[in-house]
């Protein structure tokens, strides 16, 4: 007992040390290394793409059904709090070793809870929460923190869910009780050292009558260097209510202030709520077929949405009216032959995604001028007896429609929507492989590998509720799933996404030859996923040039027949002359 006493011991001062990239490194102000530049710090992860705090944007959080109640161990102990400390960036209250956990709530498994410790600002007019909701910052944020059990501390830090951090905003009241557990909680923050907590306070006396039931969830961080990201971050809908004199004590008796980092990027990570979490009201869209009051030509009037904008995507590409460019040369496709690339796959309620795993695959070249990054591809059809392509070829619309999103490397996601360069779309039409025509050479030649395709459908029955989501455990390439398609030729336009906000974003790239596909396994998405004909009109092309690939040569067997019959026509006239 005692040496497991001793590792525990030792294993908690790994976690100061390791989570605090050496204290005098960093501050919040007045030294080199303030948050705008904790990224340069060595060995820490702050410039990362999964960083907290974030701001919470409750228009475009999703309701996830499996974020149900927590199960706490003893919050309610009067004797859990185990000493205080100002560290300098904060104070921070210890638990007692093995007494306080936390599980369920979505949480996949039982977190020891270790400590818990605030931010706060300056004054009353200079709130200092972390994580703001919907722009908006609250005085003060609570935050406690657990280790996921049967983890060392430093295992868990290289763990997606090592951590578990609970989130409580601080509203600070012009009345509230002045002699109660925040009250006994604050009258030692005078003290600059450690020193063990008398009052008979328990975690939940600080909590009160927040409604446990409410709660955000995402993906995130510490907020601190080295501002590892394997943090499982709930933050609270309602603030806890305390007096505002109880607040100003943690500036004015510890001598800090403003110690919270602003808000990170999201860089396309998802934020869910608890199903009693109050969103304020959807305005959620639809396609045609389904029913909603956003339908594609009320896109238009969704908050924020550039949908009736001049570059609007998809288009109808008219061949004879394409422009050719001899800049459009080859693409770089980096890591596309990469098995292990599709990290897992999700149903959107508006399509099949596949979400890539991050900085791995990147495309260039092919007159991009940048780097960019794939992000995701999805897929766009119609039904099992019409197509459902986006982007037409002289006006033909195809089966279905396979996008693969990309940023350019050097811009945030959130930067790279509002440039109009910042995103580059590979588009593949995808059409129907004809069974009888297995002879064909060029059938086989533009024919996916079937496996491949085999493979990834596989898991469509796993996600045909809507939000749900499987991890991706076979080998699959994005090579796997193109074949052989040629992609030396294709199409450029400058567009837009085809989904709201619709932002003009969008360098688009269609490939002149479509993606061959088993009719059975086109058919799997509009089954699973339950849904169908989930694609735009076509938009108007208001001036835009279309460019196309210079034209390439012949395949040498076509030359070599043509050559062929030029030299036996040339024969045949010459024996007539002789003649």
């Amino acid at each position: 007992m005692h040496l497991f006493s001793l590792l525990l011991f030792l294993s908690l001062g790994a976690l100061v040390k390791f989570v605090s990239a050496a204290d005098s490194d960093w501050c919040y102000t007045g030294c080199e290394h303030t948050p705008s530049h904790w990224a340069n710090i060595p060995g820490v992860s702050c410039g990362e793409k999964r960083q907290s705090p974030i701001d919470i944007v409750t228009s475009n959080v999703q309701i996830d059904p499996h974020l149900l109640n927590f199960t706490f161990v003893n919050f309610s102990s009067k004797h859990a709090i185990k000493s205080i400390n100002n560290t300098g960036h904060t104070v921070k209250c210890t638990l007692e070793d093995h007494q306080v956990e936390v599980s369920g709530g979505g949480l996949d498994g039982t977190y020891s809870t270790l400590q818990f410790h605030f931010h706060w600002g300056k004054t009353e007019h200079h709130p200092g929460a972390e994580h703001t909701i919907d722009g908006h910052r609250y005085p003060m944020e609570m935050h406690i923190v657990s280790l996921k059990k049967g983890f060392s501390i430093q295992s868990a830090l290289q763990e997606s869910e090592g951590l578990a951090v609970l989130g409580f905003f601080i509203n600070a009241t012009d009345d509230g009780d002045m002699s109660g557990p925040w009250a006994q909680l604050t009258s030692n923050l005078t003290n600059l050292t450690e020193v063990d907590v008398k009052k008979n306070i328990s975690i939940n006396d600080l909590i009160g009558n927040v409604d446990l039931t409410k709660f955000f969830r995402y993906m995130g961080s510490l907020t601190t260097p080295n501002c590892s990201e394997a943090v499982v971050w709930t933050v609270f809908q309602q603030p806890i209510n305390i007096n505002k004199k109880l607040v100003q004590r943690f500036l004015t008796d510890t001598g800090l202030m403003n110690v919270y980092r602003p808000t990170q990027p999201l860089n396309g990570r998802d934020v869910f709520a608890s199903p009693a979490t109050s969103l304020p009201p959807s305005h959620s869209w639809c396609y045609e077929d389904e029913a909603c009051d956003y339908k594609p030509s009320h896109w238009h009037i969704l908050p924020h949405s550039y949908c009736d904008g001049k570059r609007q995507s998809p288009i109808n590409i008219d061949t004879g009216n394409t422009v050719t460019d001899k800049h459009l040369g080859a693409f770089i496709f980096t890591k596309f032959d990469d098995k292990h690339a599709i990290k897992y796959i999700t149903n959107t309620g508006h399509s099949v995604k596949c979400v890539l795993h991050e900085d791995m695959v990147e495309v260039s070249g092919g007159g991009l001028g940048y780097v960019y990054s794939a992000l995701q591809f999805h897929f766009h059809w119609g039904s099992n007896k019409s197509d459902g392509s986006e982007h037409n070829v002289d006006s033909k619309r195809y089966p279905m429609e396979m996008h693969i999103v990309s940023k350019r490397k050097d811009l945030t996601l959130e930067k790279a929507i509002e440039t109009p360069n910042g995103l580059a779309v590979l588009g593949f039409l995808i059409e129907a492989k004809n069974a009888d025509s297995h002879s064909s050479e060029q059938e086989t030649h533009s024919t996916s590998d079937m496996e491949a395709w085999k493979k990834m459908t596989s898991y469509l029955s796993a996600i045909h509720k809507i939000n749900s989501k499987v991890n991706v455990t076979e080998e699959i390439s994005i090579d796997d799933l193109l074949g052989d398609v040629n992609r030396a030729e294709y199409y450029r336009y400058n567009g837009s996404l085809t989904t709201p906000s619709c932002n003009e974003a969008v360098v688009w790239t269609v490939f002149k030859e479509p993606v061959k596909v088993d009719q059975d396994l086109i058919n799997m998405f509009p089954t699973h996923a339950g849904y169908h004909n989930v694609y735009r009109p076509t938009q108007p092309l208001n001036n835009r040039k279309i460019y196309t690939t210079s034209a390439s040569s012949a395949p040498v067997p076509i030359i070599l027949l043509l050559l062929l019959a030029c030299l036996c026509s040339f024969s045949h006239v010459y024996q007539e002359e002789d003649d």
